[in-house]
């Protein structure tokens, strides 16, 4: 179900992009340092668009990847805690209440 979901939007973006695309035909010239180029304007904003998606995506990654190093990290240091506690468990000694 997830799968048909995501195949169904990443189709429906990719028409509405090119209907975007295809609705803003005025051209301009892009300037990128060593050569100049002309493209249609849907086009530069579809590519600008893009670029920002997929940088977004990068950084969150990045994030989510930090989180699950951090939430290894205490994984670990809960064994080790629990590892401490039940090897360093005093000896039964009695009680106050139980000594008659």
């Amino acid at each position: 179900m997830f799968r048909r979901l995501t195949f169904v939007t990443v189709v429906l973006l990719a028409v509405i992009g090119l209907l975007f695309t295809a609705l803003n035909p005025q051209r301009f010239d892009v300037d990128i340092g060593l050569t100049r180029f002309g493209m249609s304007a849907g086009l530069a904003l579809l590519i600008a668009y893009s670029a920002g998606l997929l940088m977004g995506a990068a950084w969150r990654s990045h994030w989510i990847a930090r989180l699950l190093a951090e939430r290894g990290r205490l994984r670990h240091a809960l064994r080790l805690a629990e590892s401490r506690r039940l090897t360093d468990r005093p000896t039964a000694e009695p009680r106050p209440t139980d000594v008659a």
